[in-house]
């Protein structure tokens, strides 16, 4: 071969070899994506961010829609507590609207037997004697005896013989027990505040919302109790409609005065006998526990 022949062939076999790493180069290059590892940490923990909003918005809707399903039903969902002051201020607020048919919720019904059975009802009592005290320790009744002080006494006693064997019928029952230990002590806490303020000269009207042909039955239960000497005994019209109990009271309000009393007090434990309060008036509101709520609620 000659020497130009050789030549050519060398450079042959070099063109060759390196087109032959260009295209190894060419290949490598394309067949492969390559991500750095910072940037995939970034987007594994956007893609984690995003799955946990997800599921949080989905929870909240859930909790939402159950929650309105409850508002459109009717239904006061409470609390799951211990305090029984809920339990109260739902029976509170259902009296003070006139609320009819309204059901307490069942978790009331035990800390309602809690609270006559740790004697915390016989402590609110003591605590609104020393309220009532405080106010007639500093004021005298008018020397020309017709300043009256008026004392609601539903719910001190049974108001008729029917109701005292439904009371017995029911005696180991809980609610029931509860209801007439409540009675007990609001009877003995009425009778000692009764007492106090005749001794103090102060003239006294019971009120009861009881029909006046159950008034000789009221009257043994007022003397058996030792109630003596009150001024007046004032009960509902047989031929008022029980259901409009303010009306009547009103009406008992409107006949004390118009025979020139001056009503100075009123001592209940029922929210309608705190809306015929005029100035100079001074109300006491006596506790009074919610058992017969749901004695209500299982004879309805």
């Amino acid at each position: 071969m000659s020497a130009y022949g050789h030549q050519m062939e060398q450079m042959y076999s070099a063109g060759s070899l390196s087109g032959g790493s260009e295209i190894r180069s060419n290949y490598v290059m394309e067949s492969g994506f390559h991500i750095p590892s910072l940037a995939a940490t970034i987007l594994v923990s956007a893609l984690v961010a995003v799955g946990v909003l997800l599921i949080t918005l989905l929870i909240s809707l859930t909790t939402m829609l159950q929650s309105c399903q409850s508002r459109n039903a009717g239904v006061v969902d409470l609390p799951n507590t211990n305090d029984y002051s809920y339990c109260k201020l739902y029976s509170l607020h259902a009296e003070l609207n006139n609320l009819e048919g309204y059901q307490i919720p069942e978790i009331c019904r035990d800390l309602a037997i809690q609270y006559m059975k740790a004697g915390q009802y016989g402590r609110d009592l003591d605590l609104m004697k020393y309220m009532i005290e405080d106010y007639f320790n500093i004021s005298r009744p008018s020397d020309d005896g017709l300043d009256v002080v008026l004392i609601d006494i539903d719910g001190i006693f049974p108001p008729n013989p029917l109701s005292f064997n439904l009371f017995q019928r029911f005696q180991n029952d809980s609610i029931s027990n509860c209801i007439l230990e409540a009675n007990n002590l609001k009877c003995m806490f009425v009778l000692r505040l009764y007492m106090n303020l005749q001794a103090g000269g102060w003239p006294i009207i019971l009120l009861s919302r009881e029909p006046e042909i159950h008034q000789n039955v009221t009257i043994n239960h007022l003397i058996s109790a030792g109630f003596r000497g009150w001024s007046s005994l004032m009960m509902r019209a047989e031929d008022e409609d029980p259901t409009q109990e303010n009306k009547g009271i009103f009406k008992q309000r409107n006949v004390i005065q118009a025979k020139g009393f001056r009503i100075k007090s009123i001592i209940s434990s029922h929210m309608d006998a705190l809306s015929v309060a005029d100035t100079g008036i001074r109300i006491f509101f006596l506790p009074a526990p919610i058992c017969d709520k749901f004695e209500q609620q299982r004879t309805a």
